[in-house]
C-alpha cells in the first residue's frame, strides 16, 4: 500500500470519502480538502470525513466534517450513521458515541433493510429552532424566514447542529436547486451559511407547519429516511448505509 486508504461510503444516496487519522494526523489544508471532494478531479463527495481520537471519555470516536469548499461543518445525521457503522464492525457493538464539534451523537444499529445492509439510527439532539440558535442575521419567525430567491420563498429555518433553511414546493423535481441553492447558502442573513433544501408534501399530517406528525419518512433519491422529532425535543434519523468502495488516495492529492 503506497497511499492514504479511504473508504467511500453513502447514507442513501448522500456520499461520504472517510480518512481514518486515529492512528496518524493528516495535514489537509482547505486547498487538499477541496481536490478529494472534487468529483472529476479526485474521488467526489458531498463531504469529506476524518476520524481523529475523540477528547470526551464517553466517545468513542471524533468525527470532523469537511464541506466540498475546504470549510468544516459542525454536522450531519447520514455522515454519522455511516461512521457509526465503521465503528460498530470494528468493535463488535450495536452502539457508539459519535462526537462532533456540534456535541455527542448517540447511534444504534437497528436492524437490515431489505437489501441487506445496516440500518442504523442516530439522536441528533435537540431541534434548535430559536433565530439565534441557527443562527439568522436578525430576529423573525423562524417558521417564515423572510429569504427567497426566485420560486424559493418563504423558508423554515432550523438548526440539528448546522444551519438548515427549507423550501416548500408543489414539485420539488422542478426547483433548479444546483442555481439557487448556493445564492442562498452564501446571503449574509446567514452568518454561518446554511444548508439549502427543498421539500414536497406527500401525505397530511401535523408538526411545525401542520404539514406532517412527530414521526415523518423523508423520501430521498437514494432511499426514505424514517425521522421522529421526540416529545423531548430530540430528534431521531434512522435509514441505510453503504460502503460503495475502499481505496487509496494518491500523494499528489495529500501534498
Amino acid at each position: 500500500m503506497t497511499g492514504t486508504p479511504f473508504l467511500k461510503m453513502h447514507g442513501l444516496g448522500n456520499d461520504f470519502v472517510v480518512l481514518d487519522a486515529r492512528a496518524a494526523v493528516f495535514d489537509l489544508t482547505a486547498d487538499r480538502r477541496r481536490a478529494i471532494a472534487d468529483r472529476r478531479l479526485g474521488v467526489g463527495c458531498d463531504q469529506l470525513i476524518v476520524l481523529e481520537p475523540p477528547t470526551e471519555r464517553d466517545a468513542d470516536v471524533f468525527m470532523r466534517i469537511y464541506n466540498p469548499d475546504g470549510g468544516e461543518a459542525g454536522a450531519c445525521g447520514n455522515a454519522t450513521r455511516c461512521v457509526a457503522s465503521v465503528l460498530m464492525d470494528e468493535r463488535k457493538t450495536d452502539h457508539v458515541t459519535v462526537q462532533t464539534i456540534a456535541g455527542l451523537l448517540d447511534s444504534q444499529r437497528t436492524g437490515t433493510g431489505s437489501n441487506g445492509l445496516p440500518v442504523i439510527s442516530v439522536d441528533m439532539g435537540p431541534a434548535q429552532l430559536d433565530w439565534r440558535e441557527i443562527p439568522v442575521r436578525a430576529a423573525c419567525d423562524t417558521n417564515h424566514l423572510p429569504i427567497g430567491a426566485g420560486p424559493l420563498q418563504d423558508p423554515v429555518g432550523t438548526s440539528m447542529g448546522n444551519p438548515h433553511a427549507t423550501f416548500f414546493v408543489a414539485d420539488a423535481d422542478a426547483i433548479p436547486l444546483a442555481e439557487l441553492g448556493p445564492t442562498l447558502e452564501h446571503d449574509s442573513f446567514f452568518p454561518e451559511r446554511a444548508n439549502i433544501g427543498v421539500a414536497q408534501l406527500l401525505d397530511e399530517g401535523r408538526l411545525r407547519r401542520g404539514l406532517v406528525k412527530r414521526k415523518a419518512d423523508v423520501v430521498l433519491e437514494g432511499g426514505t429516511l424514517s425521522i421522529e422529532w421526540l416529545r423531548d425535543n430530540h430528534v431521531m434519523m434512522t435509514g441505510g448505509i453503504a460502503v460503495a468502495f475502499k481505496g487509496e488516495l494518491d500523494r499528489s492529492l495529500l501534498s
